[in-house]
C-alpha cells in the first residue's frame, strides 16, 4: 500500500495559529473526524503527528523510555537513509500474525 500525504494549511482563528487537514483527508478517513491529536517534535524539520480516535483510551502508559531511546535511533536512521526503509507486505504481516497467534497482552 503507498502511503497518503496531505498538505496542511496553515491558518489564523480568533488570532492563534492553526493547521488545518484538508476535507479530501476526512472523506478518506471518517473514522479521525473526532479525534485529538498529539505532535512530537523529532528535529526542526521533522514532526510526528499522531492522531487518537475519541473511542480510544488515552490514558495508556507512556513508552518506557528505552523503547522511546530505540524507536527515535531508529527514526533517525530512516531520516538519514531512507533507503533503508522496506514496505511492509501482507506475507510481512501473516508471517507476524502466525508467530503471535495464541499469545495474549498483560494489562
Amino acid at each position: 500500500m503507498a502511503s497518503e500525504i496531505y498538505s496542511l494549511s496553515a491558518t489564523q482563528t480568533n488570532d492563534l495559529p492553526s493547521l488545518s487537514l484538508p476535507e479530501s483527508f476526512y472523506k478518506e478517513h471518517p473514522q479521525w473526524i473526532n479525534a485529538s491529536v498529539k505532535i512530537e517534535v523529532l528535529s526542526d524539520k521533522t514532526l510526528l503527528v499522531k492522531l487518537v480516535p475519541e473511542d480510544e483510551d488515552d490514558e495508556q502508559e507512556e513508552d518506557p523510555k528505552m523503547l522511546k531511546l530505540f524507536l527515535d535511533a531508529l527514526m533517525a536512521d530512516a531520516i538519514k537513509d531512507p533507503s533503508i526503509l522496506v514496505p511492509y507486505t501482507e506475507e510481512m504481516k501473516a508471517e507476524e500474525d502466525a508467530l503471535l497467534e495464541g499469545v495474549t497482552r498483560r494489562r
